[in-house]
C-alpha cells in the first residue's frame, strides 16, 4: 500500500510537472523548423549593435577596429557551435535553458549564480536598448517626414514603442513569435544595406577625417575601451541560444543539433554580410563624425533614410521579443514552481506586464544609446558570449592539455576576459558624460 501511494504520489508529481513544462514559454512547444532558428537568430544578432559599428570603428580606428570586428565574428561563431553542440551531449537529456548547462557543469546552486545573474543583465539591458533605439528611430523618422512641424521628446516615442512591446508580450512562447522573427530578420538585412548603401553616396573625402575623437589622450582611451564593448554587444546571440535550440524536435535519428547548426551558420553568414559593410563603409563614408546610430548621421535620400528608421523600429519590436521570452521564462518558472502559483493566464499576463513597464522606465530614464551597449556589452555580454561556454566546454568536454581545443579554448577566453575587465570602463564614462547635459525626461 506505501508503495502504491509513493508511486501514485510520483506520477501525480510528474504529470504537474509535465503540465508545467507545457505552459512555460521555452519548453511548451518544440515543432520548430531549422529556418525558425535562422530567423531567430538573425533577429536576435542584428540588431541597435549593427547601427553603432562605425561609431566603434571611429573610436578605435582602422587597425583595431577591423582586427576587432573579425576577431569578434571568429570568437563567438565559435563559441556558438560549442553551445549548439552542448544542448544535447548528455543522451536522453536535452539543456533547454543557459543555466541547466551551466548548472550541469559547475553544479546545481553556482551554476545558477554564475549563469541566471549574468543571462538576465544581458536580457534585461538588451531589451532596455531596444526600447531606446525604438524610441529614438521613430523620433528620427518624425523629424525627417514632419521636418516643420514642433518636434516631440523622445520620451513619447520611447512610449509609443512600449506599447507595442506591451501587446506582443502576451504571445505564449518561441513558436508564436516566428511571424514577427521573420518579419524582423528581413528588415534587419534591409536596413544594414540602406546603411552602407546610402553611406557611399554621403561620403565626402573632402571633409571626413580618421584622426581621433577628441584631442585628449585619456578621453581617447576610454571611448576606445566603450567601443570594445559596443563591439561584444553586437554579438548577443548566445544567450537565447539555448532556448531557441529547444523549440526544435529533436530524436535519436535526427537530433536537434543538425537543425540548428544548419539555422546558425546560415544566420553567422547574414551577420557577416550585415555587420561588416555597415561598420568598414560607415566608418570610411564618415569618419570620427559619425553618430553612435549611422542612420542618425544620414539625410539623403530622405524617404529612404526615413523607411530605415521604421524598419529598425520593426526590427526591433521583434528583438526585445526573443530577448524577452527567456526572461518570461525564468520569472514564470520560480512563480510557479518556487512560489507555486497556479499556472494561468492572469498570472502570466502580470508577470510580463510588470517586466516590460520595468524597462521601459529605465529606458525612459537613461536612454543613453552608446554608452549603454559599451557598458553593458562588456559586464555581461562578453562572458556569456565569448568565453563562458569554453570554460564550460573545457570543464565537460575535457580536451587535451596544449592541443588545439584546448589553446583555442584559452585563448577565447583570454580575450573575453580583457572584454569584460576593461570595456564597462568607458561604457561607464560615455553615460557619466552624457548625463552631465541631460535632463530627465527629456
Amino acid at each position: 500500500m506505501a508503495s502504491n501511494g509513493v508511486n501514485d504520489h510520483l506520477e501525480k508529481r510528474t504529470k504537474e510537472e509535465k503540465a508545467i513544462d507545457d505552459w512555460l514559454p521555452i519548453t511548451s512547444d518544440r515543432n520548430a523548423k531549422w529556418w525558425f532558428s535562422t530567423m531567430h537568430n538573425v533577429t536576435a544578432m542584428v540588431g541597435a549593435g549593427v547601427l553603432s559599428l562605425p561609431f566603434a570603428m571611429s573610436q578605435m580606428g582602422w587597425g583595431p577596429g577591423v582586427t576587432a570586428m573579425l576577431l569578434s565574428w571568429i570568437i563567438t561563431f565559435y563559441t556558438i557551435w560549442q553551445m549548439v553542440e552542448m544542448h544535447e551531449m548528455i543522451p536522453g537529456k536535452r539543456f533547454d535553458r543557459y543555466h541547466e548547462l551551466g548548472q550541469y557543469a559547475f553544479g546545481e546552486k553556482l551554476g545558477l549564480w554564475i549563469v541566471v545573474p549574468q543571462q538576465i543583465v544581458v536580457e534585461v539591458s538588451t531589451c532596455i536598448i531596444y526600447m531606446v533605439t525604438g524610441g529614438k528611430s521613430l523620433k528620427k523618422f518624425q523629424d525627417i517626414v514632419f521636418p516643420h512641424t514642433k518636434p516631440l521628446k523622445l520620451t513619447y516615442f520611447i512610449l509609443f514603442f512600449s506599447v507595442i512591446e506591451f501587446f506582443l508580450s502576451l504571445l505564449p512562447n518561441f513558436n508564436s513569435l516566428s511571424s514577427v522573427s521573420f518579419v524582423a530578420a528581413i528588415l534587419s538585412i534591409t536596413y544594414s544595406i540602406v546603411a552602407w548603401t546610402t553611406s557611399l553616396k554621403e561620403h565626402d573625402a573632402a571633409v571626413v577625417s580618421y584622426d581621433p575623437r577628441s584631442d585628449k589622450n585619456s578621453d581617447n582611451v576610454f571611448m576606445f575601451l566603450s567601443a570594445l564593448g559596443n563591439v561584444a554587444f553586437a554579438y548577443a546571440g548566445h544567450n537565447v541560444v539555448l532556448e531557441i535550440q529547444a523549440t526544435i524536435p529533436s530524436t535519436p535519428e535526427k537530433p536537434s543539433t543538425k537543425a540548428m547548426w544548419r539555422g546558425v551558420w546560415i544566420a553567422y553568414l547574414v551577420v557577416a554580410f550585415c555587420y561588416l559593410p555597415v561598420a568598414f563603409i560607415g566608418y570610411w563614408a564618415f569618419g570620427n563624425g559619425v553618430d553612435d546610430n549611422i542612420l542618425l548621421t544620414l539625410h539623403r535620400p530622405t524617404w529612404l533614410i526615413a523607411a530605415a528608421n521604421i524598419f529598425v523600429v520593426v526590427h526591433v519590436i521583434g528583438s526585445y521579443q526573443v530577448y524577452a521570452m527567456p526572461v518570461f521564462d525564468m520569472i514564470e518558472t520560480y512563480a510557479v514552481k518556487s512560489l507555486k502559483f497556479k499556472p494561468s493566464t492572469p498570472l502570466r499576463v502580470f508577470l510580463r506586464m510588470v517586466f516590460v513597464a520595468f524597462t521601459l522606465f529605465v529606458a525612459l530614464t537613461f536612454p543613453f544609446f552608446g554608452g549603454l551597449m559599451g557598458f553593458f556589452g562588456g559586464f555581461a555580454l562578453a562572458p556569456t558570449s565569448y568565453y563562458l561556454p569554453c570554460i564550460i566546454w573545457l570543464i565537460l568536454k575535457k580536451p587535451k592539455r596544449f592541443g588545439l581545443s584546448w589553446t583555442i579554448n584559452w585563448l577565447c577566453i583570454i580575450v573575453g576576459v580583457l572584454l569584460t575587465l576593461l570595456s564597462p570602463i568607458g561604457g561607464l564614462w560615455s553615460i557619466i558624460k552624457d548625463a552631465k547635459t541631460y535632463h530627465f525626461y527629456q
